[in-house]
């Protein structure tokens, strides 16, 4: 049975506060998970976020959840995402310190998405995959992606507008997971984006 712990690790702004999800056996791999906007009261518990380490926990993947700076018991405040990038390759440095260098699966809600996205770029090697939920294109200057990312979009999404996704990922010609219906946070529709992150991945096979 996956197991979870808190931990608290060192980043770029001083303590980052965490949560350590473990499989049942030795992970195959890392994944990551960053979550929605601060200013707007998204820390490691929102449930998209908790549903993707869990999903990830039962693939099999070491699973970090994190609070970014200023969120919770992490430390600095709200850097409009420069920052949070940091934040991310620091969680990432401190997984791969304490479980080599697995796949790397990295992740983000919303305005996690668009910092996931970002730290991306910055990886060596780079991340196996990028699972995106509703990602914060038209508010932030997203990067393109790997034409491997997992990108899911709810169709009634009312932050992020489903359109505004399609013209972002349409000219890196990116698939779009649409969910008919379903809005920004999934509500009632979470065993859904379970079940296709699920799909995406054939356990520890990779």
């Amino acid at each position: 049975m996956a197991t979870q712990s808190k931990v608290i690790f060192a980043g770029p702004a001083g303590q980052l506060e965490g949560v350590l999800h473990l499989p049942e056996g030795e992970p195959c791999a890392i994944a990551v998970v960053a979550h929605p906007l601060p200013t707007m009261g998204g820390t490691m518990e929102n449930k998209i976020v908790t549903t993707l380490a869990r999903t990830f926990a039962e693939l099999g993947f070491a699973t970090l959840r994190f609070n970014f700076r200023g969120v919770g018991t992490s430390d600095g405040v709200f850097d409009s995402g420069n920052g949070e990038v940091e934040d991310v390759l620091a969680v990432v440095q401190h997984a791969r310190d304490a479980f080599g260098h697995l796949p790397l699966i990295l992740s983000g809600f919303s305005f996690g998405g668009y910092v996931a996205a970002r730290a991306a770029q910055h990886l060596h090697p780079e991340p196996h995959k990028l699972v995106l939920i509703a990602p914060a294109v038209g508010r932030f200057a997203m990067p393109p992606v790997p034409h491997n990312t997992l990108l899911i979009h709810g169709e009634q999404d009312e932050v992020i507008p489903l359109s505004d996704a399609l013209d972002w990922a349409r000219p890196q010609h990116l698939p779009v997971v649409v969910l008919p219906e379903a809005g920004h946070f999934f509500h009632g529709r979470l065993h859904q984006l379970k079940q296709l992150v699920l799909n995406e991945f054939n356990g520890c096979r990779l």
